[in-house]
This record gives structure tokens, sequence and C-alpha cells, in this order.
């Protein structure tokens, strides 16, 4: 599970006729990913009540730092049902994880400005352990490097969960160094570990 939040990124002032602000302005049409085994779907306001209940799952939740625990339907609804906005925005594109038919979890690129987002995941616990995390980010890095144009990603995880660590560095991240931040969910300041990933440092291969 990913911890979502390190430092947002400026429009880079030095790219002529601000094209770093523009790349994520243009309208990118909602679609559909297909890997081997899942399938990425833009998520909807009606996958509240799904995420909810995975997110009842307190070994899932507190690695979310953003989440609360118990989760607030209320919250959740609120925030799947601004998903399309962000995706027109270009502030955000979050895909809902299926396998078989059944939503797993969410993988999703936001807080992108410029030529720079962050990516986060989470999945419900009987998904852990499968590669499925690493399949739906690689999936998601054609999309947003190529269809929305960015070249950069961040992401982190709580230092008590070292297989997203090593998720973030089979996909090519870099840890970059570490920082305090406050869990929501665990309602204390936890360490994350911070890492970066340039479109020209993608790995060849999975």
């Amino acid at each position: 599970m990913q911890l979502n939040g390190i430092a947002r990124y400026r429009c880079i002032d030095s790219l002529p006729d601000s094209k770093a602000c523009m790349m994520t302005a243009r309208s990118i049409p909602r679609s559909f990913i297909q890997t081997a085994r899942l399938l990425l779907r833009p998520t909807s306001a009606g996958d509240a009540e799904r995420a909810c209940e995975i997110q009842s799952d307190w070994n899932v939740t507190r690695m979310l730092s953003n989440a609360t625990y118990p989760p607030g339907r209320q919250d959740i609804q609120s925030w799947f049902s601004s998903h399309e906005q962000e995706w027109a925005d270009g502030t955000a594109y979050r895909f809902a994880i299926e396998q078989a038919g059944r939503m797993i979890g969410v993988v999703d690129v936001d807080g992108i400005s410029g030529a720079e987002g962050s990516l986060g995941y989470w999945l419900e616990k009987a998904a852990w352990g499968k590669a499925y995390a690493f399949e739906a980010a690689q999936a998601l890095f054609g999309f947003v490097f190529h269809e929305v144009g960015l070249t950069g990603l961040e992401s982190g995880h709580a230092s008590d969960n070292p297989a997203s660590g090593r998720v973030l560095t089979k996909l090519g991240f870099t840890q970059i160094g570490s920082r305090e931040l406050f869990s929501r969910s665990r309602r204390e300041t936890i360490i994350q570990c911070c890492y970066m990933l340039e479109k020209g440092d993608l790995p060849l291969g999975p």
C-alpha cells in the first residue's frame, strides 16, 4: 500500500509557452487499460461502497496516510464523486483495479502540476503478494507518460511497509530520502520513505 502526499510540483517556468502547465489541460478520454490479469477502469461514484468495504480492513487502511479508520462513508463517497472532474481538469487520473470482474483496489496518479505527479495504489488484503500492484502501476505508466505527457513521478510508503518499497524499486523508482508525515488512519506521526521516477529511467522489462 502506498502513502500519498510527498511534495507537490509547480509548473516549470523555463519551458516556452508554459507547455508544462498546458499538457494536462487537454481533454483525455476516460478509457480502460487491460493487462494480462487485470482491468483498469476509470473510477466512478459507484465504487465508493466497495472502497469502503476494502478500507474497513485495518491492515489496509493503516498504510494509507490520508484515509481514516474506521472509514467515513460520506467522505469516501464525496472523494469518488470528485474523480470525474479531476480527470477533466487533468489534476488526477484514478483507476479501479478489477480482477475477474471484482474491484480489488485503486491505482492512480494525482497531484499533477506541470510534468510531475504522484503515484498511489491500494489493494484489498486478499490481493496482496500476487504482484497485482506492480502490474497495475506498470500499466498506468504507459498512460501517464505517453497519453498525459508526464515526465516524472513521486511515490512513497510507510517505513514499516517494506513490501511496497520492493514494488516501487521493481518499477524503477529510486529512494531519495524519508520524512515525517502525519497518518490520519493511525492518528500519529510516521516515517515515510520517499521515491522518485523519471520517464527516462523506466526499466525495459518486468
